[in-house]
């Protein structure tokens, strides 16, 4: 028979002190490197970024963003950030591009080259090709002496700071740094450029991003699928309507167009009675209904049918109706 165990108090997990101390030591150390970097936007990088964005906006091709080692991994963050956001780019692997890939530069494009150092040997083939075929060359470092801070038209130089790994090797302070001004050059053009949710929504067409920028004229029924009829249809013909649609509902328009009102199964129960069929729609409609417009987000047209709480919403461009939208079309689209 197995014996029943008691444990302790004691024996609960012991806090390592140690280990949380050298987490807080990196969090500190790495924020002090943005308090650093963010200083120096006040100064001589800001300058250097008013140059290098305005390259960028004045190129007709693409940002071209090369690198090695841990600045390559954040070059690549950079170039996808860039192109999601409105800025056409690509990356460009250094050493690849010394062995045919420096074919996919144009004079139309912007190089921008990423070393903490400036002194990257694998850069050394990108630099040359770029000053002998006048591509413009921006450069991330934090040597503004370096070959690469010199060749550059513009070089986005970075505070020296402190590494936060001991032994001062592993980049870590400094990736995070070049990160974060990737990050702010990519914001600043997407701000430039008027980008909105919208344009964002094309680059983003799948997963949970895109199913959140949805919107209305996306998912909702159109024409024939709209159960609609006009004011002063009986009620024998309005059940055939519901009947003949999926939607469990029927829109009444009046004279003009416009939606004047909608026919629920609640609206049926209420007026149940030997004479149901042979009332007009009129008498037994909802006036006034809940309705969205075709470019709400789909999100938003969820949070409205929630609160309400309704199932179904027509989609009414001045005031008529041109789509009919049902919970279960937002939901199978991804929206929560």
């Amino acid at each position: 028979m197995a014996q029943s165990q008691n444990i302790s108090v004691t024996d609960a997990p012991r806090r390592d002190e140690a280990l949380r101390e050298s987490v807080r030591r990196t969090l500190v150390i790495e924020a002090k490197g943005l308090a650093a970097l963010s200083a120096s936007v006040e100064g001589e990088l800001g300058d250097a970024i008013e140059r290098a964005t305005g390259l960028i906006e004045g190129a007709r091709g693409r940002v071209i963003v090369t690198g090695m080692g841990k600045s390559g991994h954040i070059g690549r963050k950079l170039a996808a950030t860039l192109a999601s956001t409105g800025t056409p780019a690509l990356f460009l692997h250094a050493a690849e591009a010394s062995h045919g890939d420096l074919g996919m530069v144009t004079p139309d494009d912007v190089l921008l080259a990423i070393s903490w150092s400036g002194e990257t040997a694998e850069l050394g083939d990108v630099v040359h090709y770029a000053r002998r075929f006048a591509v413009p060359l921006l450069a991330i470092t934090s040597n503004a002496d370096s070959t690469l801070g010199r060749a550059a038209d513009v070089a986005l130089v970075l505070p020296r700071v402190e590494e936060a790994c001991p032994n001062g090797l592993a980049p870590t302070t400094s990736t995070l740094m070049q990160l974060a001004l990737g990050d702010a050059l990519a914001v600043a053009l997407l701000e430039r450029r008027g980008f909105s949710a919208s344009d964002f929504r094309i680059f983003h067409p799948g997963g949970k991003l895109g199913a959140r920028l949805l919107k209305v004229a996306d998912l909702m029924h159109q024409d024939t699928e709209m159960p609609l009829v006009q004011i002063g249809t009986p009620m024998s013909e309005v059940l055939i309507e519901i009947t003949g649609k999926r939607f469990g509902c029927c829109g009444v328009v009046d004279d003009a167009g416009r939606l004047a009102g909608i026919v629920t199964d609640g609206d049926l129960r209420r007026h149940m009675g030997g004479d149901l069929l042979a009332l007009p729609v009129e008498d037994v409609m909802t006036r006034a209904p809940l309705v969205v417009r075709p470019a709400d987000l789909a999100s938003a047209a969820l949070g409205l049918m929630n609160r309400r709480p309704v199932t179904v919403v027509f989609a009414v461009a001045e005031d008529a109706p041109v789509g009919i939208l049902h919970i279960h079309d937002i939901l199978r689209a991804g929206v929560l």
